[in-house]
């Protein structure tokens, strides 16, 4: 049998999702990638995989695009690991760089400057040493695990699942999985549910991965909501909408 190739990001947010599928049988019927959003969301894009746990924003630029789980990388509230980081208030920003990293994300940032904020700035596409260029008037996206490390060092921090919620009044989806063709129902149905293992055993997976930066069972519990609800389909829908 072909096996499916199957992408994910690489970030500790998806140790929950990731904890229950490599403990089930599909590892025997799946080629797993882990990698950066961006580069996840390429590779579907090139059809090198078949399903990617991908930046939503790339979901209009995919001739196919089908959901298959029922969950997702999303938040309710604060993300904690999405954030536009500065030295200075956000009414002296006159610079942003955008994380290489991401897709979803920097376009958030720049929906929520232009239609929340009402900031008119200058956007950079970041290279990969960007953070310390995070000084004076210039801000930076940053997100993911290197996103923990730069709350010990910029002192303004808005966090971009709060403000689209502050925004909307809806939660935001960063990542949810994505096929570009049509799966088979019985592997789709037992790759939701290895998903879901990982959700209902948060404390083995905090065992399984320490972290000193932040405290990862209040990342699983608190930040990160991993169900895709009819809520986030609302949010991640007027998203797509900003995007058009």
């Amino acid at each position: 049998m072909k096996k499916i190739k199957v992408g994910a990001v690489s970030y500790l947010n998806t140790k929950p999702l990731l904890f229950g599928v490599k403990r089930s049988g599909l590892m025997d019927r799946i080629e797993l990638v882990e990698d950066y959003p961006s580069h996840i969301a390429a590779m579907l894009l090139n059809d090198e995989i078949d399903v990617g746990l991908v930046p939503v924003a790339i979901i209009p630029k995919l001739a196919e695009a089908h959901i298959i789980t029922s969950y997702c990388i999303g938040a309710e509230q604060e993300v904690g690991s999405v954030c536009l980081f500065s030295e200075v208030g956000m009414e002296r920003i006159e610079r942003v760089l955008l994380d290489y990293q991401s897709r979803t994300s920097v376009n958030l940032c720049k929906v929520l400057l232009k239609h929340h904020w009402k900031m008119d700035v200058e956007f950079v596409d970041a290279a990969t040493d960007f953070r310390s260029q995070i000084k004076g008037t210039t801000a930076g996206v940053v997100i993911g695990d290197r996103a923990f490390e730069q709350r010990k060092i910029s002192p303004y921090i808005y966090d971009l699942a709060a403000a689209w919620r502050d925004f909307t009044g809806l939660p935001f989806v960063f990542a949810a999985w994505v096929a570009n063709k049509q799966l088979d129902e019985g592997f789709i149905d037992a790759f939701n549910r290895a998903n879901g293992y990982g959700i209902h055993h948060i404390e083995e997976v905090v065992a399984e991965n320490p972290y000193d930066l932040y405290n990862l069972k209040k990342y699983y519990t608190e930040n990160i909501s991993y169900e895709l609800t009819e809520q986030k389909k609302e949010g991640l829908d007027m998203f797509l909408r900003f995007l058009q």
